[in-house]
């Protein structure tokens, strides 16, 4: 039987005022969303450090949930968590609809992450404007200047990974767009104000991190925020999630 869920639980993450970035506002938001939903109790601290605590990741690095003797790093090993402690929201569903849900899950996280760091670090205006002085704010020069070359060179390694360095902005665009008609297309589907009915699961959390940070973040280029816009249902969806947990 698992331990349960310990009450000093604790979610590391940049200063949100100063320092951190799009993708990782992102995910940061869709974690504590996800422990909101499931009725979790957790602190926040914010550190300049966060990122450099983190055990590891795919993407971000970001959030750092320590909880009990447990150290983990982004939204997909703390639902893993989450879940092998049996507190996890989403129980009722069926495997076929985990399955799908998941895949839902994947796709969010993939696109809109490569989107969220191509307009950060590929566009000259974004990076030289927000991205660089946000990201080298925390430190003294010239380590601002080391930080910030060797989290762009990160970023754009990624990027060339998952083939993204090779596409404009209008590709970029593009992706998110089909990814959003897709999840609204899927949200059209279900009875309820949630994406599988009228309970709240792991992918609402995940899309509701990173529409929320896209409509909100101001940055030099909006053109993401721009494209979300055009989806009712996704902004509706949005002003739910926000009026029941973002407040919690």
């Amino acid at each position: 039987m698992s331990e349960p869920w310990p009450n000093d639980a604790v979610l590391y993450q940049p200063y949100e005022a100063e320092q951190i970035l799009l993708a990782e506002n992102a995910s940061c938001l869709a974690v504590k969303t996800y422990l909101k939903m499931c009725n979790l109790p957790y602190d926040i601290r914010a550190c300049a450090n966060a990122e450099f605590m983190s055990p590891g990741g795919r993407m971000t690095k970001l959030p750092v949930l320590k909880a009990g003797a447990f150290i983990l790093a982004e939204f997909e090993p703390i639902v893993n968590f989450v879940e092998q402690k049996n507190e996890a929201i989403g129980k009722w569903m069926d495997e076929d609809e985990k399955a799908e849900m998941r895949s839902y899950v994947c796709l969010t996280e993939n696109i809109f992450t490569m989107a969220e760091l191509y307009i950060s670090f590929m566009l000259k205006p974004v990076y030289d404007e927000v991205t660089a002085p946000r990201n080298g704010c925390v430190f003294p020069w010239p380590l601002n200047k080391i930080q910030n070359y060797s989290k762009c060179r990160q970023a754009k390694k990624m990027l060339k990974v998952y083939q993204w360095t090779d596409m404009s902005i209008d590709d970029v665009i593009e992706k998110v767009h089909k990814c959003c008609e897709n999840l609204q297309m899927k949200l059209g589907e279900s009875s309820g104000d949630y994406f599988y009915g009228d309970k709240p699961c792991e992918l609402d959390a995940i899309v509701f991190g990173h529409l929320f940070s896209v409509l909100t973040v101001k940055l030099p280029n909006m053109a993401l925020a721009q494209t979300v816009k055009k989806f009712e249902l996704l902004l509706n969806f949005c002003r739910v999630i926000e009026g029941v947990f973002k407040s919690k």
